[in-house]
């Protein structure tokens, strides 16, 4: 039976910090804020949008929504963006996407002045994390890879690490991260020939392709580490949520694992404010 990668002692730790940290930032009158843009109300926003508010409120972080209609034109809502970039209450800004097609996100994006892209959306902020420099903010969701792998003592100097999916908001910076530490990273994806194969080479896996179970048993190894970072509809049961790995297959198999839900998921929007704590520390030294 492998050990469960349960994210939330990490993000309990992680809350831990933080208060201090904003405590230490509210006795010099500052305090860090979040600056959420929301276009329309999807669900998933809305999902997201709660926990982000609630782990706000627990560590003492404020927070702003502003949230605009799905019919907004591209020269208001740019206008809209560059307000809220230049807000100097606002220390890092959330922004929802995909955004409607009626708008041009990447011209959006790069509205977000970098020091406030908490959720690595700028190609500024990509370019920061692939350039190794650590005032660049990569996207929450590999940030909190790193945070699980990081509390669980799992070490990654010299081991070799495969990466599948090569998305520039989880696969592509989690290689990046992943080399900082001095791990050894193969990126594939969903034509890599022989995927199996390669992914029972890695000492650790990280799942992140965005099909529900596509990894099964014969992508894993005794003694592997696994960190699913998918969260997809289940297909065998409605109304529920699985990861890129067939949980049931492959826990019998490795030596850790994270699951789906309760895993990664559950320490991202403590990323989040992480970063936008780090944010405000920054602007403020």
């Amino acid at each position: 039976m492998a050990e469960l990668l349960k994210g939330k002692p990490v993000a309990d730790a992680m809350k831990a910090d933080l208060v201090e940290r904003v405590s230490a930032l509210k006795a010099k009158g500052i305090t860090p804020k979040l600056g959420i843009i929301r276009v329309g109300a999807r669900p998933d926003d809305l999902y997201y949008e709660g926990g982000a508010k609630k782990t706000c409120d627990a560590i003492g972080l404020a927070y702003q929504v502003f949230e605009y209609p799905e019919d907004i034109s591209q020269e208001d809502f740019e206008r809209a963006v560059t307000a809220v970039g230049a807000n100097k209450e606002i220390h890092g800004i959330l922004m929802f996407s995909p955004l409607p097609k009626s708008l041009d996100e990447k011209k959006i994006r790069s509205l977000i002045p970098v020091e406030k892209d908490v959720d690595g959306l700028t190609l500024g902020s990509a370019g920061k994390v692939f350039a190794d420099d650590p005032t660049g903010f990569p996207p929450c969701t590999p940030t909190a890879c790193m945070e699980i792998l990081k509390y669980y003592n799992i070490p990654l100097k010299g081991k070799r690490v495969t990466v599948v999916g090569r998305s520039l908001v989880v696969g592509k910076p989690v290689a990046m991260l992943l080399m900082r530490e001095h791990a050894t990273i193969t990126i594939c994806h969903s034509r890599t020939e022989n995927l199996p194969a390669v992914c029972r080479e890695a000492d650790i896996l990280v799942a992140a392709i965005g099909r529900a179970k596509m990894l099964t048993a014969d992508y894993v190894k005794q003694g592997q580490i696994v960190i699913d970072v998918g969260i997809n509809p289940d297909p065998d049961r409605p109304g529920k949520y699985c990861g890129d790995v067939a949980f049931d297959a492959v826990e019998p198999i490795v030596e850790k694992i994270t699951p789906v839900p309760g895993g990664v998921g559950s320490v991202t929007t403590m990323v989040l404010c992480k970063q936008t704590v780090m944010a405000c520390e920054m602007q403020n030294e």
